[in-house]
């Protein structure tokens, strides 16, 4: 809940705020944005765009890894 009244603080100075995620993050960065969307119909947010891709990351055991990064933006209808 802590990150949902984050971006709601956010969205009540600016027409538009990203929630950015990468890796086991991405399904919190989803949950709070369905919250907001869902239990804020009646204020009129909506998700206006997602995007996703990968960067590849060097692990602490020097191997390349690829982690998957997701950006959800939400605005005011």
């Amino acid at each position: 809940m802590t990150y949902v009244s984050a971006t709601l603080t956010q969205l009540s100075t600016r027409p538009t705020v990203t929630i950015k995620a990468r890796g086991k993050r991405i399904t919190q960065a989803v949950d709070v944005s369905q919250m907001i969307v869902k239990r804020m119909d009646s204020v009129g947010y909506v998700i206006s765009d997602v995007r996703i891709s990968s960067d590849s990351l060097t692990s602490q055991d020097g191997k390349q890894r690829n982690v998957s990064t997701m950006e959800i933006d939400i605005s005011k209808n």
